[in-house]
């Protein structure tokens, strides 16, 4: 096949890909913009009268600005945390030589083959135990530490070369000054992707703050979504409003740190 001609049919199926996939949202910010009475039947590509009507129900009657700011807050903290405790830890296993190193992060790296759903009933009732249930220390406490995110620091850890250390530690630098003003320059592009993978797993969860928070001020962005669904009857265009307003941020997030992402794992070797 000639070359021009499969460029034309690579280019056209890459196309229609990027439709399909962007139709979704596309139809999401239609609905949203419809009125509730046009949404009795199908909304049209192009509204017939738009409104943003659904967007000043969403935050005047519901508490879904306050359910925002709370995840909002709590994906900042969980993605801090998360960097934080998986860079040391990453440092440790691929600096330090102790016993048992190997399996510790095979063991380790195992508890990402674990659901969710089997967590559930023990972290439900260490909560209750620390008086943690419907507060957002209930919510944070099990997010500390991510298995990913050791594994993707490590990885990037071990391509930085050991002469750098050395070099740091004939000048007098110890552990914490080499971790800090060595490797962590160093693994930015790694960091950077994984804090916004935690800033994306946080901000979508759904399963664990839906177990551990009761009170309607301290729910979360999906939590407030689920709940815009009535039983019998739902204000699409309110709920429309709603997904909009939770994927923007996210969309944001990714355009701006795109070049992190794939700097970051094409350099931890993550296929």
């Amino acid at each position: 096949m000639h070359k021009s001609k499969r460029a034309w049919i690579l280019a056209a199926v890459l196309t229609v890909g990027a439709i399909a996939m962007v139709f979704p949202f596309l139809w999401t910010v239609i609905t949203s913009v419809t009125s509730g009475a046009g949404l009795s039947a199908t909304p049209n590509l192009i509204p017939d009268d738009p409104s943003l009507d659904a967007y000043r129900t969403l935050f005047t009657t519901t508490t879904f600005a306050r359910s925002v700011a709370n995840s909002v807050g709590l994906a900042l903290a969980v993605t801090v945390i998360q960097v934080t405790t998986s860079a040391l830890a990453a440092y440790a296993f691929s600096r330090f030589e102790f016993p048992g190193k190997r399996a510790a992060f095979a063991l380790y790296l195992a508890t990402m083959m674990i659901p969710m759903q089997v967590l559930l009933v023990p972290l439900f009732d260490q909560m209750k135990s620390l008086g943690l249930v419907d507060s957002y220390l209930g919510v944070l406490l099990p997010s500390m530490a991510s298995a990913f995110g050791v594994f993707l620091m490590r990885q990037a850890m071990v391509t930085v070369p050991r002469e750098l250390d050395e070099a740091a530690m004939l000048d007098g630098a110890g552990h914490l000054r080499t971790f800090a003003s060595i490797v962590i320059p160093n693994v930015r592009p790694a960091m950077a992707t994984f804090g916004i993978f935690a800033f994306m797993s946080s901000w979508n969860a759904f399963l664990w703050p839906l177990v551990i928070l009761r009170s309607d001020e301290l729910k979360t962005l999906p939590l407030a979504l689920a709940s815009l669904q009535g039983q019998f009857t739902t204000e699409w265009d309110v709920m429309m409003a709603g997904s909009v307003v939770s994927i923007i941020p996210m969309l944001a997030l990714y355009i701006f740190a795109q070049k992190y992402i794939i700097q970051g794992v094409a350099g931890s070797g993550i296929k």
